[in-house]
């Protein structure tokens, strides 16, 4: 049985920049309903109506994983370790973006799969054998057929955008040898409800994924999950790595205490995610409350980072160029366009002090120290950060 505890009202395709905001653009806009449910037989919380992955993964996606150094330094790190740990001979990547993992294998050692046909040409013109496909069964038995099967298959942020993850794990299965190995990341459960951060709710985030549900999901294919790591990046996401049931690897002691926590927590209590649902709900009072305010005193607001969580803040709490002025992003393939929904203006980052902005809200929260590092100056000069996770405040 599932049941819907959030409701995010109307919400845009977050990766749908504006070119401009004429009438002719602003029909063609979609837009569909953001609504959460937890499936209690299972504990995957997932949208109740995803959007066509073709809508959203097309030939004009905007995300550049590589434009972050805190993502370069973190997907290095994975990369080494993974050699370290299993030292495949052929590995593959499922979502390769512009190739910020794929960088640290030899081009012969590792294949992506990237459906965004413009980041697909990115890692093909770096040799990188890259198939712009979806990630399916049909395309895993190709791979299979043109390279053997597979030691590794890694992916990041990938697997809770795929809306059939029984065809997902099942097409990991056929592709990975006896003792091959997946680990995937993504967005944690168990960290959304903690930071409050419902801002990773959007269209791409079909699925959020804990230890219980995804343990679940992996017994019907015969798998297991080994070991899994809480992990900082994107403001809270959960590391698994899962081997075949019958394989050489023995399960972990950090799944046994992880699994433990989620229970201890109530992850799979419907009473848990209502309660999560009242917190939301008044997080966005408080938020519409500040920036109102701040707007009366003549202050000038900007939205750090064009991201994808901003869109869904900014959609839910009906927050628009009234009360942020623009939006600053460093992907270069943002700038000049408008957020999706609430069309505010995005533009090049800029000297903060000069612009004389008095407030900045982290559309990028989960970049935080990387952006006051970078911001010393605006600090220096009485400028302050919003953010609403774990709760709405000025940071001082």
């Amino acid at each position: 049985m599932k049941k819907i505890f959030l409701n995010l009202l109307k919400q845009p395709i977050t990766n749908s920049y504006l070119n401009n905001i004429n009438s002719s653009t602003l029909r063609k806009e979609l837009f569909y309903n953001l609504s959460m449910q937890i499936d209690l037989n299972n504990y995957l919380v997932s949208i109740k109506k995803p959007v066509n992955p073709k809508r959203q993964y097309t030939n004009k996606y905007a995300h550049r994983a590589s434009q972050s150094k805190t993502m370069n330094l973190s997907f290095e790190k994975i990369a080494n370790k993974l050699k370290r740990k299993f030292k495949p001979k052929l590995s593959l990547e499922i979502g390769s973006n512009d190739g910020v993992f794929l960088k640290n294998f030899g081009k012969k050692e590792i294949l992506a799969v990237e459906p965004c046909k413009n980041l697909a040409e990115i890692t093909i013109a770096k040799g990188y054998r890259t198939y712009d496909k979806f990630w399916n069964i049909e395309l895993a038995k190709k791979i299979i057929k043109e390279n053997g099967k597979l030691d590794l298959v890694y992916s990041a942020n990938t697997i809770s955008h795929i809306p059939n993850l029984k065809e997902v794990f099942k097409a990991v299965s056929i592709s990975l040898k006896q003792n091959g190995v997946l680990v995937f990341e993504d967005p944690y459960m168990g960290s959304i409800l903690k930071n409050n951060s419902y801002d990773q709710f959007y269209d791409e985030h079909v699925h959020i994924f804990s230890l219980i549900s995804i343990s679940n999901l992996l017994e019907i294919h015969k798998l297991k999950v080994i070991d899994a790591e809480i992990l900082s990046t994107h403001g809270g996401s959960i590391r698994f790595y899962v081997a075949k049931e019958n394989s050489k690897y023995q399960v972990s002691k950090s799944v046994k205490k992880i699994y433990k926590s989620e229970i201890i927590k109530k992850l799979n209590k419907f009473s848990t995610y209502k309660k999560f649902s009242t917190r939301v709900k008044k997080s966005k009072i408080k938020l519409v409350k500040l920036l109102k305010n701040l707007k009366k005193n003549n202050k000038k607001i900007i939205s750090y980072g064009a991201t994808y969580k901003s869109a869904t803040i900014f959609n839910y709490c009906n927050i628009d160029k009234n009360l942020i002025d623009f939006v600053i992003d460093s992907t270069k393939n943002k700038q000049w366009k408008y957020t999706p929904g609430k069309h505010i203006l995005i533009k090049p980052p800029c000297d903060m002090v000069n612009e004389k902005i008095d407030y900045a809200f982290l559309g990028a929260w989960n970049f935080s120290k990387e952006i006051m590092a970078k911001e010393k100056k605006f600090l220096k000069n009485g400028g302050k950060f919003i953010t609403h996770v774990p709760n709405v405040r000025i940071l001082k």
